[in-house]
């Protein structure tokens, strides 16, 4: 059983992304909270090394950042998609690669204290070229660094995003 129950739950707010719920919560002992959460279908990316043993990073502007950063193909799953259907297209269509091999790493939450996204992680090998086809908002380039480089722009600082950080560690 759960120690604690849920009294109510609101919509807070509605979006195309994420959607933000309010639930006043009450524990085993009376005791009444709020809990904020975004929900959100979750997402797939990818540690994608090429023949030649370099890994692929895309560098796209993120807005809550305020700046270009340097990251792992990702991106959001469809309603009812398979995590791993989603890596596969993500990394066409932000690298212009296709996987000739693909295995499930990982998975975890992005920010469990809040947040409903858990993010599944794959390893792509057997690199062959296919058709980047961006979002009619995205605007990446691609830039490869082997697995040296990478863990020294993580350590630097260059490389800030916890999913790359988690997966290419």
């Amino acid at each position: 059983m759960a120690p604690y129950k849920i009294i109510s739950n609101e919509l807070a707010y509605k979006g195309h992304i994420i959607d933000v719920e309010k639930d006043v919560i009450e524990f085993e002992d009376g005791h009444k909270s709020v809990r904020e959460t975004v929900t959100h279908n979750g997402a797939s990316a990818l540690v994608a090394v090429d023949n030649e043993g370099r890994l692929i990073f895309v560098r796209q502007y993120r807005h809550a950042a305020g700046k270009e950063v340097l990251e792992i193909p990702a991106g959001t799953l469809e309603k009812g998609e398979d995590p791993e259907a989603c890596a596969i297209r993500e990394l066409e269509e932000e690298t212009g690669y296709v996987a000739g091999k693909i295995s499930f790493m990982i998975k975890f939450y992005s920010a469990i204290g809040f947040c409903t996204e858990i993010l599944y992680i794959y390893l792509a090998e057997e690199l062959t070229d296919g058709h980047i086809n961006f979002d009619d908002d995205e605007f990446i380039e691609t830039e490869k660094y082997t697995l040296d480089e990478a863990i020294s722009k993580i350590f630097s600082g260059e490389i800030i995003d916890s999913k790359t950080i988690a997966s290419v560690l």
